[in-house]
């Protein structure tokens, strides 16, 4: 019995260090070689609170901060525009923003948009930070209903 795989439909999930803009180079570079349909997918995991006491009777001025979540908003969107026109030259890129937890809402997006494969960054905790952090592209992959494409954060220099 042969399986008939096709990767048509490739999420890359993004954030704005140097791991996930790698790994969104090789997810792009797989979606063009086998002219797949690309979403990209950031998740924002917190929302910011501000916790500003001022007390007007005491003389205190009124501290005005802009909306902090819009701030974020936007620099994501940037983030992901930055990618498309670094790497995704004349794809069609779907782009996809979230709020809350990251694997959680990488799952639901792999299966709810039916992606193939799930393509990330990690970036390779070892030893006692990996126990504290755990890892998140160690988590998807084993809670993933497609497979997952992991690329890895060692530059081609780089030794054991």
């Amino acid at each position: 019995m042969k399986a008939n795989i096709q990767f048509n439909k490739i999420l890359i999930a993004v954030d704005a260090s140097t791991y996930s803009l790698k790994a969104a180079e090789y997810g792009i570079t797989l979606a063009k070689n086998l002219n797949a349909q690309v979403a990209l997918i950031h998740v924002d995991e917190y929302q910011t609170v501000a916790n500003i006491s001022v007390d007007p009777i005491m003389g205190d001025q009124m501290l005005l901060l802009p909306d902090l979540e819009e701030i974020k908003k936007e620099s994501a969107q940037k983030l992901l525009k930055q990618i498309i026109a670094d790497f995704a030259d004349g794809l069609n890129v779907i782009q996809i923003l979230k709020t809350g937890d990251i694997k959680k809402e990488i799952l639901e997006t792999a299966k709810t948009w039916d992606a193939k494969i799930i393509v990330m960054g990690t970036h390779g905790r070892k030893g006692f930070d990996h126990f504290l952090l755990g890892s998140m592209a160690e988590s998807i992959t084993r809670n993933a209903h497609c497979p997952v494409f992991i690329v890895p954060n060692k530059e081609d220099d780089d030794e054991d």
